[in-house]
């Protein structure tokens, strides 16, 4: 039975449609009575610095850009392996039920609190330990979500003159955005930043042809190690940099360009309607696959990971979105709704690549010696390579044969097979645009806990004008995710950010249940929206982290790399999370005798 695009994008977009309009409008109005009248933090707190209110639309932008990284575009990919109705199936649950309600709570309840972190919030709602074991977690979360999205960039890059120049482009591009905003959001400079940019981006993809075939080409085919040098220099210079010179010029493209991209290639795979060539449960649902090495349950939801839920949307939703809402009732587009768009974006992601020939997904997606063992012929590949320009084959990570699925998918509308090679670079950069985003503000983030934590060895370490603070700690950052992304394969790595970051979202839906059973201590059922997910994805992603330890990294022939994959699984992550669940049940235990503790956390005054 043939299976096409069309009925599932049909189908996709009524299932969230229903979401939100029924289960979120349920939660915003019986769980938290968001009320549009209450003042927020925004404007009791507002300084014009952190705290500023913001439109609604606009905040839902910078919200949409801050969670949207590289999680929706590859983990859906590598779940492909199991055949596309796997990964399909739990998008559409997952982000429904889970990843936007995981959102929407920890926003509204950050709110309510004053704007305050999730590690504040779990200290104030569960004790002083739960927020030490909680900023431990994001921190290996964030460290671990980079070494994996740098990963991706990496094979990007590796061996292709043309994607290397024209990532290498978006960095001054947006060094001279900087330059020409200085910090304005709005008028005249932000006007001419942006056409400046974006016409910059384009020559960037255009002119990459010419580099590819010109003597610069060598000097652009760099090795593996020399791209991570690459990389993790670019992560330290963001680190350090100020906010308004890289970061906010980066994020404001990248904004531009995820929703841009995402409406041009949802119609275009709308128009296109093209067949889905992987079948809907592949022969390694039961495990043994060449990308994941376990069964489809509970590997495929560590997998697919942001691109249902994300603990990593936590640090974002206590972090500067709460901080910005002009309004409580602006809570749910931008919590629940910007969820919703993401798990879009995965199931983009994920028909994407299951146009793509079985045998053509996994001889980019499996290094060709391990390819040669699976008996497939490829069908297209080699066609595609000629027409792109560069080997596809062998180019592990998911990232390139994304970029493949949808620039064919392009290439079948009206005379643009001839335009395959420009389609595919600029997917590439798109991609990059995504993760780079992931890379540069997540080592922002992982340096403050950093400095954090040397500012109880010595105070001036935890001040962001104490210039040797900011050096040591964006080093030692960078030396650890770095070390990851050296030593780490796409079938480690993955699987490690799937844990790490699953395990910090049941963290942030055991706050988000504690908050709930403290604001209503006679409708506990209410509590069921956050504690069953909270289950569902903590008893699938502890299944997965002991699965991973006894059948993948306890069997890597680098003792040192099993060691300390096994260790940051067990101990640093799982123990975590076993620990907040302990204080959770004595904290929703006391809420729940003392009727009288009333609501929590409450509106700032």
């Amino acid at each position: 039975m043939r299976i096409h695009a069309l009925p599932i994008f049909i189908a996709a977009i009524c299932i969230l449609a229903t979401a939100y309009r029924f289960y979120s409008a349920f939660i915003a109005s019986k769980i938290f009575a968001l009320d549009g009248k209450s003042q927020t933090p925004a404007h009791a707190r507002r300084d014009g610095k952190d705290y500023v209110p913001t439109s609604r639309w606009v905040l839902f932008g910078h919200h949409f850009a801050a969670i949207t990284g590289a999680g929706p575009l590859i983990g859906p990919v590598l779940a492909a392996q199991f055949g596309f109705l796997p990964g399909l199936l739990w998008i559409l649950i997952g982000v429904t039920l889970a990843g936007a309600v995981h959102d929407f709570v920890t926003l509204a309840a950050s709110v309510r609190s004053g704007g305050k972190s999730l590690a504040s919030m779990a200290r104030q709602e569960l004790g002083s330990r739960a927020g030490t074991v909680a900023t431990i977690a994001i921190f290996f979360t964030v460290t671990v979500a980079i070494s994996a999205m740098s990963f991706a960039v990496v094979k990007i890059l590796e061996g292709s003159p043309w994607a290397t120049f024209t990532i290498s482009m978006t960095i001054p591009i947006a060094l001279l955005m900087g330059g020409i905003m200085r910090g304005e959001s709005h008028g005249a400079r932000l006007k001419l930043a942006s056409i400046l940019g974006v016409a910059l981006l384009l020559f960037a993809v255009i002119y990459g042809d010419s580099v590819a075939h010109s003597r610069f080409a060598p000097y652009l085919s760099l090795s593996f190690g020399t791209l991570v040098a690459c990389v993790a220099a670019y992560g330290l210079l963001a680190s350090v940099l100020p906010v308004w010179l890289l970061l906010v010029p980066r994020d404001y493209l990248s904004s531009y360009m995820k929703l841009g991209t995402l409406s041009v290639l949802v119609v275009a795979i709308m128009v296109v309607n093209p067949e889905l060539k992987i079948e809907a449960f592949s022969q390694f649902i039961y495990g043994g696959g060449p990308i994941i090495k376990g069964k489809v349950f509970p590997f495929v939801f560590i997998t697919v990971a942001c691109g249902a839920i994300s603990g990593f949307h936590s640090l974002i939703a206590s972090g500067t979105t709460p901080k910005l809402v002009d309004k409580e009732t602006d809570c749910r587009p931008i919590g629940y709704g910007a969820m919703l768009l993401e798990g879009l974006v995965g199931i983009t992601s994920l028909v994407a690549a299951a146009c793509l020939h079985p045998a053509d997904y996994f001889a980019i997606n499996v290094p060709e010696a391990a390819f040669q063992k699976l008996g497939m012929t490829p069908v297209e590949i080699d066609l595609m390579s000629q027409l792109v320009g560069e080997k596809l084959r062998g180019r592990t990570g998911g990232s390139v044969s994304l970029a493949a699925g949808i620039a064919q998918i392009f290439s079948q509308l009206p005379g643009a097979r001839a335009l395959l090679g420009y389609f595919y670079h600029f997917i590439v950069m798109f991609e990059a645009v995504f993760i780079l985003t992931t890379v540069d503000a997540g080592t922002r983030v992982a340096r403050f806990l950093m400095q954090d934590v040397l500012g109880r060895v010595d105070e001036r370490f935890s001040r962001h004008d104490f210039a040797p603070g900011v050096w040591i700690a964006s080093i030692l950052v960078v030396m650890f995710w770095g070390s990851f992304l050296y030593t780490g394969t796409i079938s480690t790595l993955w699987p490690l950010l799937g844990i790490a970051n699953q395990l910090l979202a049941t963290t942030a839906l055991a706050v988000g249940t504690a908050v709930i059973l403290r604001m209503h201590p006679q409708r506990r059922r209410y509590a069921l929206v956050t504690a069953l997910p909270m289950i569902a994805v903590g008893s699938t992603t502890l299944t997965a982290g002991w699965q991973s330890i006894w059948n993948n990294f306890s069997r890597d022939p680098n003792r040192l790399k099993a060691v300390v994959n096994s260790g940051c699984t067990a101990i640093l992550m799982c123990s975590c999370v076993l620990l907040l669940l302990t204080l959770a049940v004595k904290a929703w235990t006391a809420a729940a005798a003392d009727p009288g503790s009333g609501p929590s956390p409450e509106r700032p005054t």
